[in-house]
């Protein structure tokens, strides 16, 4: 469950996810130099207009794809601050897939596991790019790029992951139906 889970903050101190009992969480693996970068303006929205209603975001820069998150916490949380007003909670930068990913991305895969990107201008060159390194990729629960999203319910469980070619209109409806 969710809430067996602690992660360390940009900060360097822990944060016990079974503080987050009873809320609606969204999870998301973030970056700074991404094509998907400005998903940070909606989601920072939708965590101004539902935090009070019981929402929380929890950012996990990543820098495994791409190479797109090389700064430090500090760095990033600055970028972050600065470009896009964020005032959700920043984790210390982590792995989300492989041998030091985070223990919690690999309860979320377990629960929800890829099941494609939907239709998407970065669709075909992404499915190209996973296709040439592993012919199998599209069969994997692994994260496959920066702002795959995850939807945990107010019970802990994980309803809905969503791939970076998803609108973020569509996950917000999915958490606007767990409020």
């Amino acid at each position: 469950m969710i809430y067996d889970y602690t992660l360390k903050t940009g900060k360097g101190e822990d944060l016990k996810l079974s503080d987050y009992k009873g809320k609606v969480i969204l999870v998301v693996n973030t970056a700074t130099g991404c094509g998907f970068t400005p998903q940070y303006e909606p989601i920072e929205q939708m965590y101004r207009d539902y935090h009070e209603k019981g929402l929380e975001i929890l950012d996990i820069p990543c820098n495994q794809f791409g190479g797109q998150a090389p700064g430090s916490d500090d760095e990033i949380h600055e970028f972050c601050t600065m470009h896009f007003n964020t005032t959700f909670p920043q984790m210390k930068k982590a792995d989300v897939n492989g041998p030091d990913e985070l223990p919690l991305y690999t309860w979320l895969k377990s629960q929800k596991g890829f099941e494609g990107f939907g239709e998407h201008p970065f669709k075909a060159p992404l499915e190209e790019m996973f296709a040439k390194a592993d012919p199998d990729w599209d069969k994997k629960p692994d994260i496959k790029w920066n702002f795959t999203k995850f939807v945990i319910d107010r019970e802990g469980n994980v309803v809905a992951r969503f791939e970076p070619t998803v609108d973020v209109a569509e996950v917000e409806k999915c958490i606007q139906s767990l409020l």
